[in-house]
Parts: C-alpha cells; structure tokens; sequence
C-alpha cells in the first residue's frame, strides 16, 4: 500500500526508535522536546517551546487563508518496567513507551516533514507537541499558557494507536469516544476499640464495607443502564492493628462515565450514601471527588471530516463510524472543551507489535503504521486546508 510519505519510513522508524530507547515521564520530556524542536528547525519550521512546561509547537503557514489547524500528538511515557529485549528497549530502568506516544510523537513528525518541504495548501497548521497526557495535566497546562490564544485554531485533531484493532483500520466516532476518570476518597472517622469489645465503640471497617456495598448500587440502580458507568474502590485503608477496632478508614478509587450529566449524578450520589452510612452509625466522613481527566467527546462536522480522510485514504472497509468506546481517559478531552474536533483510533493490530495492549511491559508501537498515521495528518491538512 502505497503512502505519501513512504521515503520517511526508515527516518521515522528511525527517530521512534531513538524516542522509545530515552522515556520521559511528564513535564519531564526535556530530551524529546529539544529532538522535536531541533528536527522541525531543521525543516525551516517556526518553532516555539516551553509551552505548558516541555510543551512543543511548530506552525507552517502557506498561502493567505486566515484557516488555522491544530493537530495534536503526546510525548510522556509511563513508570513502567519495560520487559522487551529488542535493540530500541528502555534504557532508563523503570521508564516505558508503553503507550505508544513515541509513535504518536513520530508520525506528526513525518507530516510536518512533508508539509514543510512539499505541503500544498492555503493557511497554517499547527503541530502541537504536549506532554504529560497520562496523569491529565498536559492538555491543561498547555491550555493555561494560551496556546489557542497565541494559535487560534478553529478545530483541532489527535490519534491514538490502538491494540486489537486491525493494522491500519481507522474508527472515527462522533460523540463520546473516550470515559472522564474521576478519583474519590472518603475518610470515614469511627470510634476504636479493643477487638474484644467492639460494642464500645463504632467499628469503621463495617461502616466503610457498607459504603463499598452501597457504591455498587449507583451503577446498577441509580444511572440508566444505557449509560457507561463504572465505580471501584481501589483501596480500603485503617490504622486498626491485629486486636484493635481502628479510629479511621480511608476508602480510595476510581470513577468511568461517558457524559458530563452522569459523571455529576456519580459524585452527587456518592457523597449522600457516604455521609448517610455514616450518620445512620453515629460518625461522620470527608468525601472528597477529584476531576482528573473529562470525557472525550468528538464533535459531529470534525469527525464527519476525518472519517472522510481516512477513507480515501485506506478505503471504505477499513473505517469505522460505530464502536463501543472504552472506559480508559484522553487528557486531549480538555482541548476539545475549548475547540471543535476529533479524536481519531488507528489499528495497531492484534497479533504483531503492541497487541499485547497498552500499558503493558511487553508492548511496541508498530512501526508499519508510522506512514499511515503521518499520510492521514498530510491529507487532513491539505483537505481542510485546500487551495482555492
């Protein structure tokens, strides 16, 4: 299958490697962003960085057209033991390209290769470098150092790999495509007591296993079944020893939910069976609810376009329009609050490279999906950016 950018195949494979073998966790990408900047120097790019802390920004202008583009790609790793023995593994104990950011990093590299040196179209595309995306606070920071008031662009883009998926199939969904995460803790404040004499005070630990029972309800008896919603209590801490009712436990974890109304009624209701439990055994507790990441929701005329991309560039049977989305977060959600746009999957295939699935210690990006992902960015950029 013939790419656009097929003669950047063995510098891509290439700079991902170089990438992969020198992970950075977030608002560490020190080494990455001083790669990008240096390479889209080198093309004659205008490049801009620091942005968000190691943020990257590269813009290329052709023509007159006041249309501006914005496409995104993510740079941090994960603190993860990589356990492949290729010649690009890990060579920073404890640190892994094992989502495939590397590669997401290196196909808007390829694109912003061609399309400063051959790029035919009328505007300005600006390639967006982020860091931190897996803890949600790169797209905020790079937000809160106004980057869409220094590059105002009217709508915005960003691929994901994705395992499972078959080699070079695209799914382009219109609403909701990836699940906020919110992180909750409740300190549930008991009276201790010997564990010979529980009746002497107000045991915690029964209190806190009625929240984790009652928790469960919400999902299963509060919420529309038709809508996605997970709650799970990830941790239950007490300061109680072998013989002693403890004082306190701290209940910890982790929400999933696809709409902004469901993600509030989660919260809301978590916060009365709390308090309620509570006060029905004669103590109190401190809820508290941490937004981390929101829901990534494409919108209608920005998906409908990139779906209209990746099939004149893979055909129509390698598209998909419907799926049933995952419970896992993008931080890319929170440019979507502030632009129109589209979050795009790209197959990673199931049985090669990365099929392991993502953020395990075993998995790679596919390097046979560098030039796909790159071609896309070039026909998007000169589609959206056509000359009249």
């Amino acid at each position: 299958m013939s790419r656009i950018t097929d003669y950047l195949q063995a510098n891509m494979c290439q700079w991902r490697h170089d990438i992969h073998r020198h992970p950075e966790l977030g608002f560490a990408e020190q080494r990455t962003a001083a790669k990008v900047t240096a390479l889209m120097q080198e093309w004659g790019i205008e490049t801009h960085a620091g942005i968000g802390g190691t943020g990257v920004v590269g813009v290329i202008k052709r023509g007159s057209s006041a249309r501006m583009l914005g496409i995104r790609a993510d740079m941090d790793a994960l603190a993860i033991q990589e356990q492949n023995t290729f010649a690009h593994r890990s060579c920073h104990d404890g640190k892994m390209h094992a989502c495939g950011h590397d590669g997401h990093t290196t196909m808007l590299l390829g694109a912003a290769c061609h399309l400063a040196q051959h790029g035919a179209f009328d505007g300005t595309v600006v390639l967006i470098f982020q860091p931190a995306e897996e803890h949600g606070k790169g797209a905020k920071a790079m937000l809160a150092d106004g980057l869409f008031e220094r590059f105002p662009v009217q709508d915005v883009y960003a691929i994901h790999n994705f395992p499972s998926v078959p080699l070079n199939h695209f799914i382009v969904k219109t609403g909701p495509v990836m699940a906020s995460e919110d992180n909750f803790e409740i300190v549930i404040e008991g009276v201790g007591h010997h564990a010979a004499m529980p009746h002497r005070g107000v045991d915690p630990i029964v209190v806190g296993a009625q929240i984790v029972l009652a928790l469960q309800t919400i999902v299963s008896r509060r919420i529309d079944p038709s809508e996605n919603a997970v709650i799970s209590v990830t941790e239950f801490i007490s300061d109680g020893t072998v013989n002693v009712v403890p004082n306190q436990v701290i209940l910890k974890g982790d929400t999933r939910s696809f709409m902004p109304e469901v993600q509030q009624q989660i919260k809301h209701q978590m916060r009365l069976m709390a308090e309620s439990i509570c006060a029905a055994n004669g103590i109190s507790c401190q809820f508290s609810y941490d937004a981390v990441f929101d829901s990534t929701i494409n919108t209608a005329p920005e998906a409908a376009k990139a779906a209209a991309v990746a099939r004149a560039l893979v055909g129509d049977a390698q598209v998909s329009t419907t799926f049933e989305p995952p419970l896992t977060s993008e931080d890319f959600a929170f440019m979507l609050q502030a632009k129109p746009g589209c979050y795009v999957l790209l197959g990673n295939d199931g049985s090669g490279p990365g099929g392991c699935g993502l953020h395990h210690p075993n998995y790679d990006f596919n390097d046979a999906i560098l030039t796909t992902g790159a071609d896309f960015w070039v026909r998007l950029v000169e589609t959206e950016l056509a000359c009249r």
